[in-house]
């Protein structure tokens, strides 16, 4: 199909932290679960998309977070020049999904109405919702709206055939999840209204949220925008490299293929 798209699951960053720290309520077992971060590319068979930025090494340095790559690396790992890039779709702006600000200096930037009033709103007055922001990051959006560098969704919508965007909400105000056509049907690229597939498995709400029924609601809309529950990929979950292949020899650690049939 034209409108059928290859994905790739980039890790650029991790960080180490328990189970506890993972759930409203904690976790009674408090095990090791830690974060990876990825940043995705949606290729077609003239276009590439990027799903978020990511962050760079002094934003890791500042959060305690590892750095184990620029995401522009994994990229051109893929063939694709960040500078050529035309279209990043942000599923939300905190730090580790809106940073790395001249990493795509051609590109539109995909944002919800809702994210852009929220980042720059009442609510950030709170230390507690502003936390996960980054003020440069913020002004760098801000910047491309004057530019025209900034194209707006409200709601569902289509970014081009076969990837749409979806606002859940929950996380954030205007968190937006990416649904993509696949040689194996429609994927859900579902970002932080999942960190795990543990949050949505269990409806166990990951504990930095702003509406918590936005987030309980917006797992069911993740289950009905993607085919399966094998269909779904959450934002920060390690267990995605014990379901996915990898994209390439020597790219076992790194970059994985989202569109190919799971390992099992």
């Amino acid at each position: 199909m034209d409108d059928s798209y290859q994905i790739y699951a980039i890790k650029y960053g991790h960080h180490d932290r328990r189970s506890s720290e993972n759930f409203i309520g904690g976790d009674p077992h408090d095990v090791p679960m830690p974060l990876d971060y990825f940043v995705w590319a949606i290729v077609g068979r003239e276009k590439s998309y990027v799903v978020d930025t990511g962050f760079d090494a002094a934003m890791g340095k500042k959060r305690d977070r590892t750095l184990l790559r620029s995401p522009a690396e994994g990229l051109k790992a893929l063939g694709i020049e960040p500078d050529a890039v035309e279209n990043v779709i942000i599923t939300h702006m905190h730090y580790d999904h809106a940073g790395n600000e001249n990493m795509f200096p051609r590109a539109t930037y995909h944002l919800q109405d809702r994210e852009m009033q929220y980042c720059t709103g009442r609510s950030m007055c709170h230390k507690t919702l502003c936390h996960p922001f980054d003020a440069d990051d913020v002004t760098a959006m801000v910047r491309r709206v004057y530019e025209g560098r900034v194209q707006f969704h409200d709601g569902d919508s289509e970014v081009a055939p076969g990837i749409t965007v979806h606002r859940v909400g929950g996380h954030t105000d205007g968190l937006q999840v990416v649904r993509v056509r696949t040689r194996r049907g429609w994927v859900v690229l579902a970002s932080d209204a999942t960190h795990f597939y543990g949050n949505i498995e269990q409806e166990r709400p990951y504990p930095i949220v702003y509406n918590i029924g936005d987030m309980l609601e917006g797992f069911e809309t993740v289950r009905r925008l993607a085919d399966s529950p094998s269909h779904i990929i959450p934002g920060h979950d390690p267990r995605i490299f014990q379901e996915y292949p990898t994209a390439s020899s020597g790219m076992e650690d790194w970059i994985l293929r989202l569109d190919a049939d799971p390992k099992k």
